[in-house]
Parts: structure tokens; sequence; C-alpha cells
């Protein structure tokens, strides 16, 4: 390559949801943001927050205020089932999966999606050797 050229410079695709950028996600209320939903968050919302829920997005809140420029502090959780909302975005968060809290950063990706769904509750089989009584032919395996 001549050196009269210029390099093309990469571009980053910009994150949107359902059409709309992060920027104006932020400044939506949450009457416009619910609209952008699927219909089982919709109901969701419309049925209300509980205070359990109220009270994590305020924690979150606190850590992100109090962290300033650095990453937030790990705000700990049993709520698997709450919907990530644009409002929690940089937030790092404890979910736990029924032993111990997995460490989940949330990013712009994860709107509209469940803290459980990156929090995984059961180990992946790791498949190896059959055992005893795997199979039918496994019963006459001669245990010399």
């Amino acid at each position: 390559m001549s050196s009269t050229t210029t390099r093309k410079r990469r571009t980053f695709r910009k994150f949107s949801y359902r059409g709309v950028d992060l920027e104006n996600l932020l400044d939506l209320s949450n009457e416009q943001l619910v609209d952008l939903f699927p219909a089982r968050a919709r109901r969701r919302f419309s049925r209300g927050l509980d205070y359990k829920s109220i009270a994590l997005i305020k924690k979150l809140r606190k850590a992100k205020r109090e962290a300033g420029s650095e990453k937030p502090a790990l705000v700990r959780t049993h709520l698997r089932n709450l919907i990530i909302v644009p409002e929690m975005i940089g937030s790092v968060v404890g979910v736990h999966n029924g032993a111990f809290y997995t460490t989940v950063e949330i990013r712009s990706e994860m709107i509209g999606h469940y803290l459980g769904e990156f929090a995984i509750t059961y180990k992946p089989v790791k498949h190896g050797r059959p055992g005893i009584g795997a199979t039918a032919s496994s019963r006459f395996v001669p245990l010399k």
C-alpha cells in the first residue's frame, strides 16, 4: 500500500433498542419505555413493581452515584425476575443462582431481559465415558 492512500477508520455499530438510540432511551419516561417492551414486560410493568424491585433500583442508583467515574460497587440480589431497564446500564449486580452470587455487569444489549437469564442455575453437562448401568451391554462387563 502506498502512503498516499488514507486508511478507512473502523466504525462501530451504534446500539438501538427497537429503533431508539441509547441516548434517547435514557430520556424516555417510564410509560414511553414500557410501550417499547414486548407484551410480557408491558404486562409486568402495568401491574406495578413491588417494593423489592424499587429498592434494588434505588440501591443501583446510589452505587452508581457514589462510584463517580469508576465501576460501581456490587449490589447483591435474589430478584432474578427483574426486567433490565436503561437506567441500570453500567451497574454491577450479584444475581443469586441458588448456590452463590454470579456477578453480572449490565450492558445496553441486556435491556428488556430478566436478570436471571445471565446467572445460570445449573452446571452444564460435561459428557465423559459412560458409567456402569448406562447401557444394556454394560451389564455384562466382567468385574475382574
